[in-house]
């Protein structure tokens, strides 16, 4: 089993986190932002990891410390859990619907940040989450993993439509990218021969 604990505390969050990369999607989520909670537990259920985090942070002061901080902790997760990375598939894409939204996911697990973030939101708030910080979430998760993502809505009406549909696809994506080609599971993913 891949699994893996984190900590993170600083001065304006507290964050614990543990995932099991082999998991049945079982999650427990609890970041005092209600709305990012629910991405978090789509996340888990649809790329089927057991995910636990919770966080503490200056929500009186403003999000963007909690959701920043969370995303880095899932990326230190997903970093410590996979290891050295050999057998995995590296690479996954998902296209995902949700009712009038599309959009699309691909993630590089090739040990390189970066992060293309087209979402089209056009509100300042889904729910209780602001909706700009999610691209600081992204951020954080890309550069403690070390991993290309790229997001885009192709389409839709509805925000929080285009939000969960991102996270969805997202999941799906790391859920292929994570997992174990067991032709090449002693082998790295690349012919540089790190990631």
């Amino acid at each position: 089993m891949r699994e893996a604990s984190v900590e993170r505390n600083t001065k304006e969050t507290r964050i614990s986190g543990s995932l099991r990369i082999e998991g049945t999607g079982q999650y427990q989520i609890s970041t005092g932002i209600r709305f990012l909670d629910h991405m978090l537990e789509l996340f888990a259920k649809h790329g089927a990891f057991d995910l636990t985090l919770t966080a503490k942070g200056d929500l009186d002061v403003d999000q963007h410390h909690t959701v920043e901080d969370a995303g880095i902790v899932l990326g230190q997760l997903f970093s410590k859990a996979l290891g050295d990375r050999k057998g995995i598939n590296r690479a996954g894409y998902f296209v995902q619907t949700m009712d009038e939204t599309l959009a699309l996911a691909a993630v590089d697990l090739g040990g390189r940040p970066a992060l293309v973030y087209d979402q089209q939101v056009n509100v300042i708030h889904v729910g209780d989450l602001q909706t700009e910080l999610l691209e600081d979430f992204f951020l954080g998760f890309v550069n403690h993993l070390g991993t290309n993502l790229h997001v885009k809505i192709m389409y839709g009406r509805s925000n929080h439509h285009k939000i969960e549909a991102i996270f969805k696809c997202f999941a799906r994506a790391m859920h292929y990218a994570c997992s174990i080609d067991e032709r090449l599971k002693d082998q790295l993913p690349s012919t540089k021969g790190l990631l």
